[in-house]
């Protein structure tokens, strides 16, 4: 049996194939969920993230999102439908229990 998809994707490509504008447009949005930590600096909630997939700019939603922060979890789906954005699946839960390590040791 398959694992279970624990995040999706919003790329910044629309529907049509057209690149998505503003070029920041993912920090922007993963801004909006961001807090300052104890160092005064920004920090990307650990739930929504930007990265660089395919060279494209993309926000990775985690789908516990949803049951911690309902209103987040439905303004982030709703950016996308809004801005008719291409939404896929993302990792399964061990590639993602694999890449928090990644973060945690590389100090990111």
């Amino acid at each position: 049996m398959p694992e279970p998809v624990v995040e999706f994707v919003i790329q910044g490509v629309t529907l049509d194939g057209n690149a998505f504008r503003p070029s920041d447009w993912a920090e922007r949005l993963c801004g909006v969920m961001s807090a300052f930590g104890g160092d005064h600096r920004m920090q990307y909630s650990p739930y929504v993230h930007p990265v660089t997939a395919g060279g494209i700019r993309c926000v990775v939603v985690d789908r516990r999102l949803e049951q911690l922060e309902p209103m987040a979890y439905r303004f982030l789906l709703s950016f996308a439908k809004d801005n008719e954005l291409q939404v896929r699946k993302g990792r399964v839960a061990e590639r993602t229990k694999l890449a928090e390590l990644e973060r945690v040791t590389s100090g990111s």
